[in-house]
């Protein structure tokens, strides 16, 4: 399998503090990744430099094959899929919910004067049924709940057939019923062989979708654990980055955590 992401002794300073440190990290066009860590670890940058929305202040990043500082970004974009709530804020809230999508086509929000083929409208309306959202092609997107806006993003995000999607926090705020259908419509599309390499940040072992195959850990802009899912999110790792002693279970391919002492009524934080 080839790669579409490198990071090769990457660090990234903003207004002089450092953000990243000599990350080292490789996605290939088969996996599902999934990026844990607290807040401030780094992990919206690390998607940044991946959609080539940022230059590493030192290393290389090559991203599907091209080196970020030698290559044309806006080319290199369009082959990208990013769905994030900066993405949903761009959206004009009177646009409609298959125009969100379809302009997508021209990497633009919110419909103007293009010109657009039947296969691109065809395409709009199996993309919006494949996530639940064929219903609601001719609502506005400022209309939608939470969990709709997220799906409408996620549809945009590959209406292009991306070669590489990412997520950034794509169930955050989500009550209970809109994340586990969010998280059933991740999960199979992450099982598709015909879906593109996928990273996905999260705070929350509870949101990695079954289908998700890698996991890497941050901390303070310092990788503290990658690989496969199942032996690199472990117990000890979760500790070394979130600073806590966790219990960490998985059913149905689906993990928990709980800080170690909450079940019997510590005053530690609970899941993560």
């Amino acid at each position: 399998m080839s790669d579409v992401l490198s990071l090769s002794d990457v660090s990234y300073v903003r207004d002089g503090r450092p953000i990243l440190n000599g990350i080292d990290w490789t996605v290939e066009e088969d996996q599902r990744w999934v990026i844990l860590g607290p807040n401030g670890a780094g992990k919206t940058t690390l998607l940044r430099l991946a959609s080539a929305g940022e230059f590493p202040t030192s290393g290389t990043v090559t991203v599907l094959g091209r080196t970020l500082g030698r290559v044309d970004v806006f080319e290199l974009r369009n082959r990208i899929g990013m769905a994030s709530s900066a993405t949903a804020r761009r959206i004009p809230a009177g646009e409609t919910v298959r125009d969100v999508v379809l302009t997508a086509a021209y990497s633009v929000e919110g419909r103007w004067n293009e010109e657009y083929d039947r296969i691109d409208l065809r395409q709009a309306d199996r993309i919006l049924d494949e996530w639940e959202l064929g219903g609601f092609a001719e609502h506005r997107f400022g209309t939608l709940s939470d969990g709709e806006r997220k799906r409408a993003t996620i549809a945009r995000a590959v209406m292009t057939d991306p070669e590489l999607l990412l997520l950034d926090e794509p169930s955050a705020s989500l009550d209970l019923g809109a994340r586990e259908r969010l998280l059933r419509l991740l999960s199979g599309y992450a099982e598709s062989s015909s879906s593109p390499a996928m990273i996905m940040v999260t705070h929350h072992v509870e949101e990695i979708p079954p289908g998700f195959t890698h996991a890497l850990l941050i901390r303070e802009g310092e990788i503290q654990a990658a690989g496969e899912l199942e032996s690199t999110l472990t117990a000890e790792n979760l500790e070394a980055t979130f600073g806590l002693p966790f219990e960490l279970s998985r059913s149905r391919g689906r993990y928990a955590a709980v800080a170690r002492g909450a079940a019997d009524g510590a005053d530690s934080a609970g899941a993560i």
